[in-house]
């Protein structure tokens, strides 16, 4: 299983790339800015995209269950399972995860690491507790729009900043922050490498950056920040051809 920790490189961060299944209706899909409305399917068969991640190379999984995280409960389980069946490699899974039966849940049927996001702003002493409990299984997903903290599928705005939620997690066995831009996600305009540098620099869990990769140049920027960023997470550039994962991976290594 790959380090939960980014490695230097020459004075580049080795970082892990976390190819996405965005999950929708049992389906692959990817939204543009968190609305549901705008959603492309790309595969109807989500085990087979899932072994095409692994095929290509890649070490990790990122799936997140979109009608769940609206929803607040898990509500495509029989995809979820599809997939951990299809893969041997490690996969993080976000969504409707809001209580410690659903993270046990998901860490029993062979989750590596479940990423709770909306729990974090409405029970830190949950989110807490959960990573205590299992150490380096769980994720804190903070998703933003203007530097502050959006919730329940993004549906919602809070006052909490990005760092200051992050700093609530300190010392608290969070194996990692997974920080997504929302208006950068599935637009293909970049991702924000001074928002998630700064956030890495303000922290000491290690940081996942999300939302805007477009290319190959977004991952080699993320590599040569001189901020501790554990990896990225890559969406609609890699099912559109944007990004071809042998190059990507070379790029991130």
């Amino acid at each position: 299983m790959p380090s939960s920790n980014a490695f230097s490189n020459g004075g580049r961060n080795l970082v892990i790339l976390f190819p996405a299944i965005d999950l929708k209706d049992g389906r692959c899909v990817r939204l543009r800015q968190g609305d549901m409305e705008q959603a492309t399917v790309f595969n109807e068969d989500v085990a087979a995209q899932a072994r095409a991640f692994e095929a290509a190379g890649f070490e990790w999984l990122h799936v997140v269950d979109l009608n769940g995280a609206f929803a607040g409960r898990s509500e495509n389980a029989d995809a979820i399972r599809a997939i951990r069946s299809a893969i041997s490699v490690p996969m993080q899974l976000g969504g409707g995860i809001r209580d410690l039966a659903g993270v046990e849940a998901w860490l029993s049927a062979g989750v590596t690491r479940v990423i709770l996001g909306t729990a974090a702003v409405r029970n830190p002493a949950f989110v807490k507790d959960a990573a205590r409990r299992h150490p380096d299984r769980v994720a804190v997903g903070i998703d933003a729009r203007d530097g502050y903290v959006a919730v329940e599928g993004w549906a919602e705005a809070s006052t909490l900043s990005a760092v200051e939620l992050g700093k609530r997690f300190e010392d608290a066995g969070v194996a990692a922050i997974i920080f997504t831009d929302i208006a950068r996600d599935g637009m293909l305009k970049g991702v924000n490498v001074e928002a998630t540098a700064n956030l890495a620099r303000a922290i000491s869990i290690p940081v996942i950056a999300s939302g805007g990769v477009g290319g190959i140049e977004d991952i080699t920027a993320l590599a040569a920040s001189d901020a501790p960023i554990e990896g990225v997470v890559i969406g609609r550039a890699l099912y559109d051809g944007r990004i071809d994962p042998r190059e990507a991976l070379h790029a991130a290594r």
